[in-house]
């Protein structure tokens, strides 16, 4: 079996690919480099002259391959190289006859606790209100999910005063806890908006909510500016949704107040880079708790490595029913009272429908389009 061809499809934000080998046996993959996401389609492209004729079953070796050919730490490189690398673990599990989790070490669990988007697509956004957030939280915990991540800013919180800004988000993330309860975990990600100073102000302020995590309290330029945040902090700190190596990864371990790595399994290098993260993270008595709001493809991904890998946490996702998601696949992973359940069939368990990917084009979004009072771009 050698592989022969790769092709790809731009889905909404997302690069979708399928490898296919010389006897046919193919598997499916996502790259999650969404907001340039049309580049990694032409990576993808290029790859394909790399790998062709080489052996799939040989994961380790394609991904080196592919990666120190130039030695550029780029996202969108890694992003082609997770949707590729879910791929080859798919085509494993088809022609082992065994779902991706058994190749992986079998079940460390036997389901894998979801943690809700506040704000995701469908029924839980947009969130543009105090009693917005109230609101959909509520029906979060109704739908039987036990967890939610929600980043508490309002539009316009650019231009609001230090006082301001830290009350406002305060005031959500304590009416928040009082509509879930304490039998409810919360998440709070400040989707890098602060800098370090009111980070830490703003952590002090919710410290008695007990948050699960803060996550991404500083943009993702310096894992040792991360460092010096954590020291502050009394909250676990969650980071790494921007990251896509290992050695970065290994890095953050290090770093003070770092419980949770965050790495996105569509960016950081898919099963075979991803279960080397787990590994760091395990050493360092740390947990990943893995970024992802995009496509099923990855969302699947996440429930087979979830399933066996002892140091995970949860998959955080924007619930796929009855959305868009759920026609461009033939199965999206099976939630069930607010845990995902690790697939029965080989491979993923579950293919592309070409015409429906076809009906979602690629679009990338605005983006980060907060500015400051003075017309300077928010996000430092």
């Amino acid at each position: 079996m050698k592989i022969e061809k790769i092709e790809t499809w731009l889905v909404s934000k997302w690069l979708t690919v399928r490898v296919t080998c010389d006897d046919g046996t193919y598997g499916v993959g996502e790259g999650n480099f969404w907001s340039f996401a049309d580049a990694t389609e032409v990576i993808a492209n290029r790859v394909i002259e790399d790998i062709r004729g080489m052996d799939p079953r040989d994961v380790d070796r394609i991904w080196n391959q592919v990666y120190r050919k130039y030695s550029f730490r780029s996202p969108a490189l890694t992003a082609v190289m997770s949707a590729i690398d879910m791929a080859l673990w798919d085509i494993k599990g088809k022609r082992l006859g065994a779902p991706v989790w058994d190749l992986l070490g079998g079940k460390y669990r036997d389901r894998v606790r979801a943690i809700v988007l506040l704000g995701s697509y469908g029924s839980y956004g947009p969130l543009e209100t105090l009693d917005d957030f109230v609101r959909t939280a509520k029906a979060v915990k109704s739908d039987g999910y036990t967890a939610l991540k929600m980043t508490p800013f309002l539009p316009g919180w650019a231009e609001l005063s230090h006082g301001d800004l830290i009350r406002q988000n305060t005031a959500i993330v304590e009416a928040v806890r009082e509509a879930v309860g304490w039998d409810f975990d919360i998440g709070i990600e400040i989707h890098r908006n602060m800098n370090p100073a009111n980070s830490v102000v703003f952590a002090q302020q919710i410290e008695k909510f007990l948050p699960y995590f803060f996550e991404d309290p500083i943009a993702p330029d310096s894992v040792l500016a991360a460092g010096e945040v954590g020291k502050k902090l009394n909250l676990p700190l969650a980071v790494g949704e921007r990251n896509n190596t290992l050695w970065e990864f290994r890095e953050y371990s290090q770093q003070p107040g770092v419980q949770f790595l965050k790495p996105d399994i569509g960016l950081a290098g898919g099963f075979t880079h991803c279960r080397k993260i787990a590994a760091v993270a395990e050493s360092f008595h740390q947990r990943v708790l893995p970024h992802h709001f995009l496509g099923p493809i990855a969302n699947m991904a996440l429930t087979h490595i979830a399933t066996a890998t002892p140091s995970w946490d949860m998959n955080e996702f924007a619930p796929e029913t009855g959305t868009f998601k759920e026609k461009v696949v033939t199965r999206i992973s099976k939630v069930e009272n607010g845990y995902f359940i690790p697939p029965e069939e080989p491979g993923l368990g579950t293919d592309i429908v070409v015409d429906e990917m076809e009906k979602n084009p690629y679009d990338p979004g605005e983006g980060e389009t907060e500015r400051r009072a003075d017309g300077s771009v928010a996000l430092m």
